[in-house]
């Protein structure tokens, strides 16, 4: 009977019959269903339970396999009329063990889920009760601006717990909330009237002490005597027979007493050119207290004046001009004065360069008395004297020798008599009138 029969595995054991899943009705192994019990649940005493409950029902279901097997086996050897009720005592017994197996696989799922069930339970508890426990924020944080109608997570949302936040502020070294510090506005004003007063004093102190510094630094470089010009440190050169060193000295010791640096070279320059004849003039200062001055002169020949201006301009023999000088400021005493109408167009006259040239030669005692220059043409030079005499010296050609001829008459009294011109413009005939 193929329909009865049972087959056994090559070990002699009745392999497992799946089990049916009372949720998805798929068939899950015993063994199966241990190891997911085993898996989902956090303790290992449930899990042990739930796959010993399936190992014993599987041994049932074999020691009922193999019952049956033998049983099967002796009615093999029986008579056919006893086939009938052997047969069905044995499908019975089948049966009897298949359901009992069947129960035991369902109740051993339906463990196994309910531990898995305990467990994830287990977890969220868990995990509420660390939500529960977390510190509320009190911390405002900003937070983005949203659009009307957006959804808005109010747990993101700045806490008004005020009580909390108050607590936090007043908390003491060791967590321990203290009380608040109370302020005494009258200490604190009278505190920063202090800090007021001493900020002020200080300010005070630094103005008084940077004027005092101002002070001392304007009387060390313009009032003591560290960098006061001493007349004994003043020095010249390049005076001359024309310009002497006492001219220069005056000039100069005109700054004696001053500090070197309220000493005015350009002044000293300006002044020493105001000599005539003068042609350069500079002025060094000698740190700490000194001064030198050196000029270049020689003596001009006359000086030019313009009938429109105040300006005398100093000449040599040779028509160069030395330099201009004012007229009533310096004097020009000892230097013959031609008065011409441009100086630059006088200097090209032939007339002027001869008068030049015989003024130049003169002697000094006769240039001191001149007073008068004439000059114009080249053949009518006339000086006139201090004394009312008159010289016509013609052109510049033998100039010696009419220097001597006039020299002679003026220095005969009874030559000169009560005469007041003396012409020598023809050496060979001199006229006396």
């Amino acid at each position: 009977m193929a329909g009865r029969s049972v087959s056994s595995s090559p070990s002699g054991e009745t392999p497992d019959k799946p089990a049916r899943s009372t949720r998805s009705g798929r068939a899950v192994p015993a063994k199966r269903v241990a190891r997911s019990a085993s898996s989902g649940t956090g303790t290992p005493s449930g899990s042990h339970r739930v796959a010993r409950s399936a190992s014993s029902g599987a041994h049932t279901a074999h020691e009922a396999g193999r019952g049956a097997r033998s049983v099967a086996s002796g009615a093999a050897h029986r008579p056919h009329k006893a086939a009938d009720s052997d047969a069905s005592a044995v499908s019975r017994a089948e049966q009897s063990a298949a359901t009992s197996q069947t129960r035991r696989k369902r109740g051993s799922v339906r463990s196994a889920f309910a531990a898995a069930g305990n467990a994830v339970a287990r977890r969220r508890s868990a995990k509420q009760a660390r939500a529960q426990v977390k510190k509320p924020r009190i911390v405002e944080e900003r937070t983005g601006a949203t659009s009307p109608g957006a959804f808005v997570d109010a747990n993101n949302l700045p806490s008004e717990d005020v009580v909390a936040k108050t607590l936090q502020e007043t908390a003491g070294a060791i967590g321990v909330a203290t009380r608040p510090k109370v302020v005494d506005f009258a200490a604190r004003q009278k505190e920063q009237r202090k800090a007021n007063t001493r900020r002020i004093a200080a300010r005070v102190a630094v103005a008084c002490a940077a004027l005092a510094a101002v002070v001392a630094l304007i009387w060390l470089l313009f009032f003591s005597p560290v960098l006061r010009l001493e007349p004994n440190n003043i020095s010249a050169s390049g005076a001359n027979e024309w310009v002497s060193n006492e001219q220069i000295m005056a000039i100069a010791k005109r700054q004696a007493g001053k500090s070197l640096l309220l000493v005015s070279d350009g002044a000293v320059e300006q002044q020493l050119s105001q000599i005539p004849g003068v042609s350069s003039a500079t002025a060094e200062k000698k740190f700490p207290n000194g001064l030198h001055v050196s000029v270049t002169a020689q003596r001009p020949a006359a000086m030019l004046k313009e009938p429109s201006g105040n300006t005398l301009t100093a000449v040599d023999s040779k028509a160069r001009k030395l330099n201009a000088v004012n007229g009533s400021a310096q004097s020009v005493q000892g230097i013959p004065v031609i008065e011409v109408d441009n100086v630059d167009k006088a200097l090209s006259r032939r007339a002027v360069q001869s008068a030049l040239v015989i003024l130049d030669a003169l002697p000094e005692s006769m240039r001191n008395a001149i007073v008068k220059v004439q000059a114009n043409t080249q053949d009518s030079i006339t000086t006139q004297l201090d004394n009312g005499i008159s010289i016509v010296w013609g052109d510049d050609s033998d100039l010696k020798l009419k220097m001597a001829i006039v020299d002679k008459i003026m220095n005969d009294p009874n030559v000169i008599g009560d005469k007041k011109q003396i012409n020598v413009s023809a050496t060979a005939r001199p006229i006396i009138k």
